[in-house]
Protein backbone atom coordinates (compact mmCIF):
# COMPACT_ATOMS: atom_id res chain seq x y z
CA UNK A 1 0.00 0.00 0.00
CA UNK A 2 2.51 2.46 -1.14
CA UNK A 3 2.40 5.75 -3.44
CA UNK A 4 6.65 5.53 -3.82
CA UNK A 5 7.95 5.31 -7.26
CA UNK A 6 10.76 2.38 -7.42
CA UNK A 7 13.62 4.72 -8.72
CA UNK A 8 16.62 2.69 -9.92
CA UNK A 9 20.47 3.86 -8.93
CA UNK A 10 20.99 4.53 -12.56
CA UNK A 11 19.32 8.02 -12.09
CA UNK A 12 21.81 10.31 -10.76
CA UNK A 13 19.67 13.28 -10.19
CA UNK A 14 17.26 13.41 -7.41
CA UNK A 15 14.80 14.75 -9.26
CA UNK A 16 14.17 13.48 -12.99
CA UNK A 17 11.73 15.09 -15.99
CA UNK A 18 9.71 12.06 -16.70
CA UNK A 19 9.27 12.43 -20.83
CA UNK A 20 7.88 9.17 -21.28
CA UNK A 21 4.16 9.78 -23.50
CA UNK A 22 4.92 13.52 -23.69
CA UNK A 23 4.22 13.30 -19.91
CA UNK A 24 5.31 16.14 -17.36
CA UNK A 25 4.93 13.96 -14.65
CA UNK A 26 8.20 14.18 -12.20
CA UNK A 27 9.97 10.80 -10.62
CA UNK A 28 11.48 10.64 -7.87
CA UNK A 29 14.25 8.69 -5.76
CA UNK A 30 12.90 7.13 -2.74
CA UNK A 31 15.50 8.91 -0.47
CA UNK A 32 12.60 12.19 -1.60
CA UNK A 33 10.14 10.37 1.04
CA UNK A 34 12.46 11.78 3.88
CA UNK A 35 12.63 14.98 2.84
CA UNK A 36 8.97 15.11 2.87
CA UNK A 37 9.25 14.08 6.52
CA UNK A 38 11.05 17.11 7.10
CA UNK A 39 8.70 19.76 5.60
CA UNK A 40 5.75 18.14 7.59
CA UNK A 41 8.20 17.98 10.62
CA UNK A 42 9.29 21.90 9.78
CA UNK A 43 5.91 23.32 9.14
CA UNK A 44 4.17 21.59 11.97
CA UNK A 45 7.05 22.78 14.00
CA UNK A 46 6.90 26.28 13.09
CA UNK A 47 2.91 26.73 13.83
CA UNK A 48 3.67 24.81 17.06
CA UNK A 49 6.39 27.57 18.37
CA UNK A 50 3.11 29.68 17.66
CA UNK A 51 0.29 27.94 19.70
CA UNK A 52 2.16 26.42 22.02
CA UNK A 53 5.03 29.05 22.11
CA UNK A 54 2.78 31.93 22.55
CA UNK A 55 0.98 30.34 25.99
CA UNK A 56 4.67 30.13 27.36
CA UNK A 57 4.76 33.71 27.49
CA UNK A 58 1.49 33.98 29.32
CA UNK A 59 2.40 35.26 32.15
CA UNK A 60 4.31 38.39 30.07
CA UNK A 61 0.94 38.10 27.63
CA UNK A 62 -0.91 39.05 31.49
CA UNK A 63 1.76 42.03 32.72
CA UNK A 64 2.63 43.47 29.21
CA UNK A 65 -0.93 44.01 28.00
CA UNK A 66 -2.65 44.59 31.40
CA UNK A 67 -4.85 41.53 31.36
CA UNK A 68 -6.58 39.44 34.12
CA UNK A 69 -6.74 35.54 34.12
CA UNK A 70 -10.22 35.50 32.55
CA UNK A 71 -9.21 37.91 29.68
CA UNK A 72 -5.90 36.05 29.12
CA UNK A 73 -7.75 32.65 28.61
CA UNK A 74 -10.08 34.31 26.30
CA UNK A 75 -7.51 35.56 24.16
CA UNK A 76 -5.26 32.36 24.16
CA UNK A 77 -8.51 30.31 23.76
CA UNK A 78 -9.30 32.20 20.64
CA UNK A 79 -6.25 31.37 19.04
CA UNK A 80 -7.03 27.70 19.51
CA UNK A 81 -11.00 28.50 18.18
CA UNK A 82 -9.49 29.77 14.82
CA UNK A 83 -7.65 26.09 14.45
CA UNK A 84 -10.58 24.55 15.10
CA UNK A 85 -12.56 26.43 12.78
CA UNK A 86 -10.48 26.59 9.47
CA UNK A 87 -9.29 22.62 10.28
CA UNK A 88 -11.89 20.74 8.43
CA UNK A 89 -12.17 23.33 5.19
CA UNK A 90 -8.34 23.65 4.86
CA UNK A 91 -8.68 19.07 4.47
CA UNK A 92 -11.61 19.45 2.60
CA UNK A 93 -9.30 21.77 0.00
CA UNK A 94 -6.23 19.67 0.85
CA UNK A 95 -7.78 16.85 -0.79
CA UNK A 96 -9.14 18.72 -3.32
CA UNK A 97 -5.91 20.76 -4.40
CA UNK A 98 -3.27 18.72 -2.96
CA UNK A 99 -0.67 18.99 -0.07
CA UNK A 100 1.84 21.43 -1.97
CA UNK A 101 -0.60 24.35 -2.65
CA UNK A 102 -2.59 24.51 0.56
CA UNK A 103 0.87 24.02 2.21
CA UNK A 104 2.57 27.33 0.52
CA UNK A 105 -0.89 29.11 1.08
CA UNK A 106 -1.19 28.70 4.67
CA UNK A 107 2.32 28.93 5.94
CA UNK A 108 2.90 31.95 3.80
CA UNK A 109 -0.26 33.79 4.96
CA UNK A 110 0.18 32.71 8.19
CA UNK A 111 3.97 34.68 8.25
CA UNK A 112 2.69 37.55 6.44
CA UNK A 113 0.11 37.89 9.59
CA UNK A 114 2.11 37.23 12.52
CA UNK A 115 4.74 40.51 11.12
CA UNK A 116 1.69 42.54 11.22
CA UNK A 117 1.09 41.34 14.84
CA UNK A 118 4.67 42.30 15.34
CA UNK A 119 4.21 46.09 13.94
CA UNK A 120 0.77 46.87 14.78
CA UNK A 121 -0.66 44.36 17.82
CA UNK A 122 2.52 44.90 20.81
CA UNK A 123 2.35 46.82 23.86
CA UNK A 124 4.63 49.89 23.59
CA UNK A 125 4.93 52.94 25.95
CA UNK A 126 2.89 55.09 24.73
CA UNK A 127 0.39 52.39 23.45
CA UNK A 128 -1.34 48.90 24.64
CA UNK A 129 -3.68 46.68 22.89
CA UNK A 130 -6.83 46.16 24.14
CA UNK A 131 -8.10 42.25 24.90
CA UNK A 132 -10.31 42.38 22.03
CA UNK A 133 -7.69 43.39 19.31
CA UNK A 134 -4.95 40.79 20.78
CA UNK A 135 -7.57 38.26 20.97
CA UNK A 136 -9.11 38.87 16.94
CA UNK A 137 -5.29 39.03 16.29
CA UNK A 138 -5.02 35.57 17.85
CA UNK A 139 -8.00 33.80 16.36
CA UNK A 140 -6.87 34.89 13.12
CA UNK A 141 -3.60 33.68 13.46
CA UNK A 142 -5.20 29.87 14.78
CA UNK A 143 -7.82 30.56 11.29
CA UNK A 144 -4.58 31.16 8.89
CA UNK A 145 -2.12 28.51 10.88
CA UNK A 146 -4.97 25.53 10.46
CA UNK A 147 -4.14 24.87 7.10
CA UNK A 148 -0.38 23.17 8.39
CA UNK A 149 -1.99 19.91 10.17
CA UNK A 150 -4.19 18.40 7.46
CA UNK A 151 -1.50 19.36 4.66
CA UNK A 152 1.63 18.03 5.75
CA UNK A 153 -0.17 14.67 7.43
CA UNK A 154 -1.61 14.01 4.12
CA UNK A 155 1.42 14.53 2.13
CA UNK A 156 3.49 11.90 4.94
CA UNK A 157 0.52 8.83 4.45
CA UNK A 158 1.60 9.77 0.64
CA UNK A 159 4.92 9.38 0.72
CA UNK A 160 5.81 5.99 2.88
CA UNK A 161 4.55 2.97 2.98
CA UNK A 162 2.08 1.04 5.46
CA UNK A 163 4.85 -0.61 7.53
CA UNK A 164 6.73 3.01 8.11
CA UNK A 165 3.84 5.51 8.75
CA UNK A 166 2.99 5.08 12.17
CA UNK A 167 7.03 5.62 12.57
CA UNK A 168 6.73 8.86 10.18
CA UNK A 169 3.57 10.14 11.57
CA UNK A 170 5.46 9.83 14.51
CA UNK A 171 8.56 11.89 13.74
CA UNK A 172 5.93 14.54 12.11
CA UNK A 173 3.97 14.91 15.36
CA UNK A 174 6.90 15.24 17.41
CA UNK A 175 6.93 18.48 15.02
CA UNK A 176 4.37 19.56 17.95
CA UNK A 177 6.66 19.23 20.94
CA UNK A 178 9.85 20.14 19.32
CA UNK A 179 7.93 24.04 18.67
CA UNK A 180 6.61 24.09 21.91
CA UNK A 181 9.71 22.96 23.37
CA UNK A 182 11.86 25.67 21.33
CA UNK A 183 8.65 28.51 21.80
CA UNK A 184 9.06 27.64 25.62
CA UNK A 185 12.59 27.93 25.91
CA UNK A 186 13.30 31.08 23.80
CA UNK A 187 9.79 33.37 23.40
CA UNK A 188 9.68 34.23 27.32
CA UNK A 189 12.71 35.32 27.71
CA UNK A 190 12.91 37.08 24.34
CA UNK A 191 9.58 38.81 25.41
CA UNK A 192 11.44 40.02 28.54
CA UNK A 193 14.57 41.21 26.78
CA UNK A 194 13.16 42.87 23.41
CA UNK A 195 8.88 42.83 23.53
CA UNK A 196 6.39 40.96 21.85
CA UNK A 197 7.41 42.54 18.61
CA UNK A 198 10.56 39.99 18.76
CA UNK A 199 8.32 37.17 19.58
CA UNK A 200 5.63 37.20 16.65
CA UNK A 201 8.54 38.41 14.22
CA UNK A 202 10.58 35.53 15.05
CA UNK A 203 7.53 33.23 14.84
CA UNK A 204 6.74 35.23 11.45
CA UNK A 205 10.14 34.22 10.48
CA UNK A 206 9.68 30.20 11.13
CA UNK A 207 6.74 30.25 9.22
CA UNK A 208 8.69 32.01 6.14
CA UNK A 209 11.21 29.44 6.38
CA UNK A 210 9.10 26.47 6.13
CA UNK A 211 7.11 27.75 3.05
CA UNK A 212 10.16 27.98 1.21
CA UNK A 213 11.48 24.25 2.18
CA UNK A 214 7.70 23.42 0.61
CA UNK A 215 8.46 25.11 -2.37
CA UNK A 216 11.47 23.53 -3.08
CA UNK A 217 10.81 20.31 -2.10
CA UNK A 218 7.26 19.39 -1.43
CA UNK A 219 5.60 17.57 -4.29
CA UNK A 220 2.59 15.40 -4.68
CA UNK A 221 3.50 11.25 -4.65
CA UNK A 222 4.03 9.93 -7.90
CA UNK A 223 1.14 7.99 -9.14
CA UNK A 224 3.04 4.75 -10.11
CA UNK A 225 0.92 1.93 -11.14
CA UNK A 226 -0.46 -1.34 -8.96
CA UNK A 227 1.07 0.41 -5.79
CA UNK A 228 -0.55 3.94 -6.05
CA UNK A 229 -4.33 1.84 -7.33
CA UNK A 230 -3.65 -0.09 -3.98
CA UNK A 231 -3.52 3.14 -2.00
CA UNK A 232 -6.71 5.13 -3.75
CA UNK A 233 -8.84 1.79 -3.11
CA UNK A 234 -8.51 1.24 0.62
CA UNK A 235 -11.14 3.65 1.33
CA UNK A 236 -14.30 2.69 3.52
CA UNK A 237 -17.06 5.42 3.89
CA UNK A 238 -16.09 8.86 3.25
CA UNK A 239 -14.71 10.31 6.74
CA UNK A 240 -17.59 11.79 7.52
CA UNK A 241 -20.05 9.23 7.31
CA UNK A 242 -17.49 7.10 9.38
CA UNK A 243 -18.07 6.19 12.79
CA UNK A 244 -14.99 4.79 13.44
CA UNK A 245 -13.06 7.49 12.23
CA UNK A 246 -15.59 9.60 14.28
CA UNK A 247 -15.26 8.36 17.14
CA UNK A 248 -11.15 8.27 17.04
CA UNK A 249 -11.37 11.76 16.50
CA UNK A 250 -13.46 12.13 19.40
CA UNK A 251 -10.98 10.74 21.70
CA UNK A 252 -8.00 12.47 20.69
CA UNK A 253 -10.14 15.46 21.35
CA UNK A 254 -11.07 14.50 24.68
CA UNK A 255 -7.23 13.21 25.59
CA UNK A 256 -6.08 16.40 24.27
CA UNK A 257 -7.88 18.78 26.80
CA UNK A 258 -5.60 17.53 29.88
CA UNK A 259 -2.47 18.16 27.41
CA UNK A 260 -3.83 22.10 26.65
CA UNK A 261 -4.18 22.45 30.01
CA UNK A 262 -0.28 22.05 30.95
CA UNK A 263 0.54 23.93 27.42
CA UNK A 264 -1.81 26.88 28.47
CA UNK A 265 -1.46 27.10 32.04
CA UNK A 266 1.22 25.30 33.61
CA UNK A 267 3.45 28.53 33.08
CA UNK A 268 0.76 30.25 35.74
CA UNK A 269 0.39 27.21 37.89
CA UNK A 270 4.30 26.99 38.25
CA UNK A 271 4.55 30.39 38.52
CA UNK A 272 1.48 31.59 40.96
CA UNK A 273 0.93 28.02 42.86
CA UNK A 274 4.32 26.75 42.92
CA UNK A 275 6.39 29.53 43.07
CA UNK A 276 9.29 29.27 40.17
CA UNK A 277 11.02 32.17 37.91
CA UNK A 278 10.63 32.30 34.43
CA UNK A 279 14.11 30.07 33.64
CA UNK A 280 12.91 27.18 35.97
CA UNK A 281 9.43 27.71 34.50
CA UNK A 282 10.86 27.32 30.97
CA UNK A 283 13.12 24.29 31.75
CA UNK A 284 10.16 22.33 33.36
CA UNK A 285 7.61 23.01 29.79
CA UNK A 286 10.84 22.39 27.32
CA UNK A 287 11.11 19.23 29.70
CA UNK A 288 7.75 17.77 29.24
CA UNK A 289 8.19 19.07 25.11
CA UNK A 290 11.38 16.81 24.57
CA UNK A 291 10.12 13.92 26.88
CA UNK A 292 7.05 14.20 24.51
CA UNK A 293 9.24 13.77 21.06
CA UNK A 294 10.99 11.22 22.20
CA UNK A 295 7.98 9.23 23.30
CA UNK A 296 6.36 10.21 20.20
CA UNK A 297 8.94 8.61 18.33
CA UNK A 298 9.23 5.20 20.19
CA UNK A 299 5.50 4.88 19.96
CA UNK A 300 5.45 5.00 16.48
CA UNK A 301 8.10 2.42 15.66
CA UNK A 302 6.83 0.53 18.43
CA UNK A 303 3.05 0.10 17.43
CA UNK A 304 4.29 -0.60 13.56
CA UNK A 305 6.38 -3.54 14.83
CA UNK A 306 3.68 -4.83 16.54
CA UNK A 307 0.38 -3.99 15.25
CA UNK A 308 -1.29 -2.73 18.16
CA UNK A 309 -2.23 1.09 18.14
CA UNK A 310 -5.32 0.82 19.21
CA UNK A 311 -4.20 -1.21 22.71
CA UNK A 312 -1.66 1.92 22.77
CA UNK A 313 -4.10 4.27 22.82
CA UNK A 314 -6.03 3.06 25.29
CA UNK A 315 -3.20 2.25 27.82
CA UNK A 316 -1.91 5.93 27.38
CA UNK A 317 -5.30 7.49 27.98
CA UNK A 318 -5.15 5.17 31.30
CA UNK A 319 -1.47 6.49 32.09
CA UNK A 320 -2.46 10.27 31.63
CA UNK A 321 -5.36 10.05 34.03
CA UNK A 322 -3.50 8.07 36.78
CA UNK A 323 -0.74 11.16 35.87
CA UNK A 324 -3.05 14.07 36.87
CA UNK A 325 -5.29 12.37 39.59
CA UNK A 326 -1.82 12.40 41.52
CA UNK A 327 -1.15 15.81 40.73
CA UNK A 328 -4.86 16.68 41.74
CA UNK A 329 -4.14 14.60 45.39
CA UNK A 330 -0.35 16.36 45.82
CA UNK A 331 -2.39 19.87 45.12
CA UNK A 332 -5.01 19.30 47.48
CA UNK A 333 -3.29 17.51 50.26
CA UNK A 334 0.12 18.88 49.77
CA UNK A 335 -0.09 21.87 51.84
CA UNK A 336 -1.74 20.14 54.92
CA UNK A 337 1.00 17.09 55.23
CA UNK A 338 4.41 17.61 56.48
CA UNK A 339 6.84 18.88 54.26
CA UNK A 340 4.44 20.24 52.41
CA UNK A 341 6.58 23.45 50.61
CA UNK A 342 8.93 20.23 49.78
CA UNK A 343 6.37 18.78 47.66
CA UNK A 344 5.10 22.64 45.96
CA UNK A 345 8.88 22.67 45.00
CA UNK A 346 10.52 19.72 44.31
CA UNK A 347 7.46 17.54 43.45
CA UNK A 348 5.08 19.49 41.69
CA UNK A 349 6.66 20.30 38.87
CA UNK A 350 8.30 16.51 38.60
CA UNK A 351 4.86 14.96 38.44
CA UNK A 352 3.36 17.53 36.17
CA UNK A 353 6.00 17.05 33.75
CA UNK A 354 5.23 13.24 33.78
CA UNK A 355 1.77 14.19 33.60
CA UNK A 356 2.25 16.28 30.44
CA UNK A 357 4.73 13.79 28.92
CA UNK A 358 2.22 10.84 29.00
CA UNK A 359 -0.79 13.16 27.57
CA UNK A 360 1.41 14.15 24.70
CA UNK A 361 3.36 10.52 23.90
CA UNK A 362 0.22 9.33 21.43
CA UNK A 363 -0.37 11.77 18.70
CA UNK A 364 1.72 9.76 16.12
CA UNK A 365 -0.18 6.65 16.71
CA UNK A 366 -3.50 7.94 16.86
CA UNK A 367 -3.17 10.06 13.91
CA UNK A 368 -1.62 7.03 11.59
CA UNK A 369 -4.23 4.94 12.83
CA UNK A 370 -7.04 7.51 11.88
CA UNK A 371 -5.60 8.37 8.69
CA UNK A 372 -5.29 4.75 8.28
CA UNK A 373 -9.16 3.85 8.50
CA UNK A 374 -10.04 7.06 6.17
CA UNK A 375 -8.41 5.66 3.39
CA UNK A 376 -5.56 7.16 1.27
CA UNK A 377 -7.84 9.53 -0.76
CA UNK A 378 -9.73 11.02 2.56
CA UNK A 379 -6.34 11.23 4.25
CA UNK A 380 -6.46 15.13 4.81
CA UNK A 381 -10.03 15.39 5.68
CA UNK A 382 -9.89 12.75 8.18
CA UNK A 383 -6.60 14.29 10.16
CA UNK A 384 -8.73 18.05 10.05
CA UNK A 385 -11.74 16.80 11.58
CA UNK A 386 -9.49 15.16 14.43
CA UNK A 387 -7.58 18.25 14.85
CA UNK A 388 -11.22 20.54 14.91
CA UNK A 389 -11.70 18.54 18.12
CA UNK A 390 -8.14 19.11 19.22
CA UNK A 391 -8.68 22.81 18.92
CA UNK A 392 -11.99 23.13 20.04
CA UNK A 393 -10.12 22.06 23.24
CA UNK A 394 -7.90 24.69 22.65
CA UNK A 395 -10.75 27.11 22.84
CA UNK A 396 -12.63 25.79 25.87
CA UNK A 397 -9.81 24.52 27.85
CA UNK A 398 -7.70 28.07 28.25
CA UNK A 399 -11.41 29.17 28.70
CA UNK A 400 -12.80 26.81 31.38
CA UNK A 401 -9.47 27.04 33.26
CA UNK A 402 -10.30 30.54 35.18
CA UNK A 403 -13.44 29.23 36.26
CA UNK A 404 -12.37 26.28 37.46
CA UNK A 405 -9.93 28.37 39.21
CA UNK A 406 -12.63 30.48 40.78
CA UNK A 407 -14.27 27.43 41.94
CA UNK A 408 -12.16 25.12 43.20
CA UNK A 409 -8.35 26.06 42.91
CA UNK A 410 -5.72 24.35 40.91
CA UNK A 411 -6.97 21.05 41.88
CA UNK A 412 -10.05 21.68 40.35
CA UNK A 413 -8.35 22.28 37.19
CA UNK A 414 -6.25 18.65 37.10
CA UNK A 415 -9.14 16.49 38.48
CA UNK A 416 -11.14 17.68 35.43
CA UNK A 417 -7.80 16.96 33.04
CA UNK A 418 -7.76 13.36 34.60
CA UNK A 419 -11.27 12.78 33.80
CA UNK A 420 -11.14 14.04 30.73
CA UNK A 421 -8.02 11.24 30.05
CA UNK A 422 -10.38 8.72 31.69
CA UNK A 423 -13.19 9.38 29.18
CA UNK A 424 -11.27 8.94 26.07
CA UNK A 425 -10.15 5.23 27.00
CA UNK A 426 -13.14 3.80 26.46
CA UNK A 427 -14.43 5.45 22.89
CA UNK A 428 -10.65 4.74 21.42
CA UNK A 429 -11.55 1.38 19.18
CA UNK A 430 -10.96 -2.23 20.72
CA UNK A 431 -8.20 -3.56 19.04
CA UNK A 432 -9.62 -5.50 15.92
Amino acid sequence: MSAIVNCTDRQPPELLEDTAAGSARRAFKPSHRWKVLGIGVAANASFSATFSGIPATAVMIRQGYHLGNAELGLALGLLGLGVALSELPWGLLTDRWGDRRVLLIGLGATAAWLLVMAMLVVPTRTRIPDVALLSASLLITGLLGGSVNGSSGRAIMGWFRENERGFAMSIRQTAVPLGGGLGALILPSLALAFGFSAVFGVLAGASALSALFAWRWLHEPPTAGKDHLAAASVAGPAPLRNRDVWRIATAIGLLCFPQVAVLTFASVFLHDFVGLGTAAISASLATVQIGAMVMRIWSGRFTDRHGNRRQFLRLCSAFSALAFTMLWLLVLLGPTVPGGQLIRLAVLPVVLIVAGISVSAWHGVAYTELATLAGASHVGTALSLANTFVFVGFFLVPVAIPGLLHLWSWSGVWLAAAICALIARPIFLRPA
